[in-house]
């Protein structure tokens, strides 16, 4: 029997992104483990996996406790379980464990994959930052033996960088999106008008969307403050997530007079029927890998408003979506107004972002892992 360790910083990722991965290789008859941030996991992790592994990470990847004790737990459970293979998610996760097992890989050990999930330098950071992140990720590399890239920016920039041996660098197409779930034929007429009668919305109210953490390097401020200056509309703002931002953004809302057309939804299982009930979906943000709710938009034919950052541009270049600079309110404004002015061309805007999504299918994306993993065993 084969045995698969997957690592995340956050017990999320795994609930979020790597559910299919754990369950399509338990049917292949692999152990399938997980190690993340310690405390309660969702039911469905606990059921996707043979068994999760608690670990404490300092966000910090330098901190004393992920270089002294945190890494020394990792070899323990790994030495004990010995796993063929280890695949690491998400910057400090990624960064600790590595370190962790840099003594422990080899020849009789386990195999090392990094997916990352976005690369921390080349974003617009000061230079020193930039400097620093590349550095760990250059240190990181030679305790890797396989680094996954999501993004045509970050592959072009491990190559260049030589993070990793050229040829141990893989590019996927994100981690995967269940077309047939986010399919706009699956979302019935009825769902969306009980979203819009949730949310008080008359017949003709038209809805923005973000979905997004409320996080600060999602920027939903710049999104309120765009919406703020639209006028003469009879347009409203959802906000589906959760965070530490929830009560300043409220402030803010109230601030620029908008709070009674911004809706604060919280976390939601029905993004479908939300994103069908909208005139476009946002995303604000400063930096991603390669952001799931672009391609769950496209994939329902939504139109997309995102900001020119990687990842982003893979999905809405050639006229996908309509993008603006990180920051840029007014530009934002503007784009927010084009589509609500003209729904006409936005949906072909989407339906041209429809028409490329199939290369981001799950299965693709898990096949390609099927070949990485047996490549790397």
């Amino acid at each position: 029997m084969k045995r698969l360790l997957i690592v995340t910083t956050v017990p999320a990722t795994l609930s979020a992104f790597l559910l299919p991965f754990a369950r399509h290789f338990r049917e292949q008859g692999w152990q399938v483990d997980a190690m993340t941030r310690g405390g309660a996991v969702r039911p469905e992790v606990a059921m996707a996996f043979d068994h999760v592994w608690p670990v404490d990470w300092s966000r910090s990847p330098l901190s004393p406790q992920n270089l002294v004790r945190t890494p020394r737990v990792v070899r323990q459970i790994v030495r004990r379980e010995r796993y063929d293979l280890i695949h690491v998610h998400t910057a400090v996760a990624g960064f600790v464990t590595r370190y962790a097992l840099r003594s422990v890989r080899g020849r009789d050990g386990p195999k090392v994959i990094y997916t990352a999930h976005g690369f921390n330098f080349g974003q617009g950071n000061p230079f020193h930052k930039n400097v620093a992140f590349l550095g760990l990720e250059k240190l990181a590399g030679r305790w890797t033996d396989y680094q996954v890239v999501i993004n045509r920016q970050d592959e072009a920039a491990a190559r260049r960088h030589r993070i990793v041996p050229p040829d141990r660098v893989c590019y996927m197409p994100g981690i995967g999106l269940d077309l047939g779930f986010y399919k706009a034929e699956s979302v019935t007429a009825s769902a969306v008008e009980r979203v819009r009668l949730d949310l008080g919305l008359a017949s003709a109210d038209q809805l923005l969307l973000v979905v997004a953490e409320l996080i600060p390097r999602k920027r939903h401020a710049d999104a309120l403050r765009a919406f703020a200056r639209l006028v003469g509309r009879n347009a409203h703002m959802a906000l589906a997530g959760e965070g530490p931002l929830l009560e300043p953004l409220r402030q803010l809302a109230a601030e620029l007079n908008i709070h009674d057309r911004v809706h604060f939804l919280g976390f939601r299982r029905d993004i479908p029927a939300l994103m069908c009930a909208s005139s476009a979906l946002v995303l604000p943000s400063c930096a991603e890998g390669l952001p799931r709710s672009v391609m769950e938009a496209q994939s329902l034919e939504v139109p997309v408003i995102g900001t020119d950052i990687r990842g982003v541009r893979d999905l809405l270049a050639d006229g996908r979506g309509l993008m603006f600079k990180v920051g840029d309110v007014g530009g934002l404004a503007h784009a927010m107004a084009w589509v609500l002015r003209h729904p006409g061309e936005a949906r072909a805007m989407a339906q041209r972002g429809r028409a490329q999504i199939a290369t981001y299918d799950l299965r693709r994306v898990i096949a390609l892992h099927d070949e990485l993993y047996a490549k790397a065993l």
